[in-house]
């Protein structure tokens, strides 16, 4: 009897160790790359890479024995490496493919992996269905454990971090000499984004810089519940300052103002959009996610920028730099790229450009922030979810099919069904989905206030079959998580 079939979701392949992710089964997946490889026309040479969950190494060699069966050339990544710098590594270097073994921000039980184009893109629906289809040939009749391979280990750190720092105001930095404290979250972000920032100039203060495969047993996500620490320590500093967290494979980033406050994606997009524009580094256009907030959208355009919105899962937003539609590119939760140094999202980038803004204005995030809100209104944006149970996605199907005409007395302007349910509302909207990476619905808003945005949120958990407040995972003051 063949077992479950190998799934992506809108970032590759995750599950339970153990459970969905076995290596039985990252060998048959990897033996479908490597057939899907040798037919795309692509060089047939494929870089294999992790972050620091345990097993990694493990994945790794059966991943790379599996590809050498199919006649491809493997190189490795020398220990824990970001998925951005892999990414990056896999287009300059000439590899046809890279196969990055991680979980991103789910909990320490997790793995999973992430299938690169030549393009350094996250691969497209198109040859993802095309692997899936090959792995359950794999899976069906799995052939005898393939020989270990020799594959060469690449340090590919020093490469990104000068590519990186090139394209960074470096004079800026160093005569503000802003003070960033940064949290890793234990990941494979520790010793890029810091010793980029310390490079040029930055006063650095490292947290939870020590890589540990299960994150000292916590998610490395970088929401507001597990930022508190560092939110705190930023408010005790003294001068020019801001803060900083990559999630555990630093492909996703957040933001702290100097007052402490978690900044929400949204506004931190739209920070990035405008000063990427202020400085000319942008001038075609914006992708961005259906469940994005408005302040971009407004800030981009105000520059003259075209804006595109698209599902959720990064590898939509690629696409739009990778065919020249657009610079840059974020998302509600934490992604955010410039096509000038990749087209997949970069926390390690993000991270940089904004600690480049606080010096080169010389004031904290919340002042620019401030100028965007009081010129084209305030952002109120935060999501919440349920469990994805029978009776929710039965709920969900429900609601989908027959939606309401006012949501919390706004109205209903346009119904959107391309990914779940948006609502596209007078002053915002709400949105309704499955995850494409845990067992959960989402549930995405935007209001006109932070009390709008709460009940908003209320009420699509309330859709959903969940309590009254739903328990709302919203920033404090003006803030959102990520996804």
């Amino acid at each position: 009897m063949g077992q479950r079939p190998i799934r992506f979701g809108t970032s590759g392949w995750r599950g339970v160790i153990g459970e969905e992710i076995t290596l039985a089964r990252t060998h048959a997946l990897a033996r479908a790359v490597g057939r899907w490889l040798r037919e795309s026309g692509a060089p047939p040479r494929a870089l294999v890479a992790r972050d620091t969950r345990p097993g990694g190494e493990a994945l790794v060699r059966v991943a790379a024995a599996a590809l050498a069966a199919e006649r491809i050339r493997v190189a490795c990544s020398a220990g824990a490496t970001p998925t951005p710098v892999a990414a990056r590594a896999v287009v300059t270097r000439g590899f046809g493919a890279g196969l990055v073994f991680t979980a991103s921000h789910n909990p320490p039980a997790h793995h999973g992996l992430k299938v690169i184009g030549a393009d350094g893109a996250v691969l497209s629906e198109a040859p993802s269905r095309g692997i899936e289809r090959l792995s359950e040939e794999w899976l069906a009749a799995p052939p005898p454990a393939a020989k270990p391979a020799a594959a060469a280990r690449l340090d590919l750190v020093p490469e990104y971090v000068e590519a990186l720092a090139g394209r960074l105001d470096l004079s800026a930095l160093a005569a503000a000499r802003p003070r960033v404290l940064y949290d890793a979250m234990h990941g494979a972000g520790a010793g890029v984004l810091d010793r980029l920032l310390a490079r040029a100039g930055a006063r650095v203060e490292t947290r939870n810089g020590r890589r540990d495969a299960r994150f000292r047993g916590r998610g490395p996500d970088p929401v507001p519940d597990r930022l508190a620490a560092l939110a705190a320590a930023v408010r005790r500093a003294r001068g020019l300052r801001l803060g900083l967290a990559n999630d555990g494979d630093a492909d996703r980033y957040a933001a702290v103002d100097a007052d402490g406050r978690i900044l929400s994606a949204s506004q931190t997009v739209a920070l990035l959009v405008d000063h990427l524009a202020r400085t000319g580094r942008a001038s075609r256009g914006v992708a961005i996610s259906l469940a994005t907030g408005s302040l971009v959208e407004r800030v981009a355009r105000a520059h003259g920028l075209a804006v595109s919105r698209h599902p959720i899962g990064f590898k939509w937003l690629s696409r739009e730099l990778l065919e020249g539609r657009a610079d840059c590119a974020g998302e509600e939760s934490g992604g955010f790229v410039w096509v000038a140094q990749g087209a997949d999202k970069d926390g390690i980038l993000a991270g940089a450009l904004l600690a480049e803004l606080v010096a080169v204005s010389g004031a904290p995030l919340g002042a620019r922030l401030a100028e965007l809100e009081r010129r084209h209104g305030p952002c109120h944006c935060g999501r919440t979810a349920v469990p994805a149970s029978a009776g929710a996605l039965e709920r969900l199907a429900a609601v989908s099919a027959a939606p309401p005409g006012r949501v919390e007395g706004a109205r209903v302007r346009a119904v959107d069904r391309s990914d779940g349910l948006r609502l596209e509302l007078d002053d915002g909207f709400l949105m309704l989905r499955g995850s494409g990476t845990e067992p959960a619905l989402r549930v995405y808003a935007e209001a006109s206030s932070a009390a709008g945005l709460r009940a908003r949120l209320g009420r699509g958990a309330r859709w959903l079959g969940a309590g009254a407040s739903g328990k709302l995972a919203i920033f404090r003051r003006k803030s959102e998580p990520s996804r």
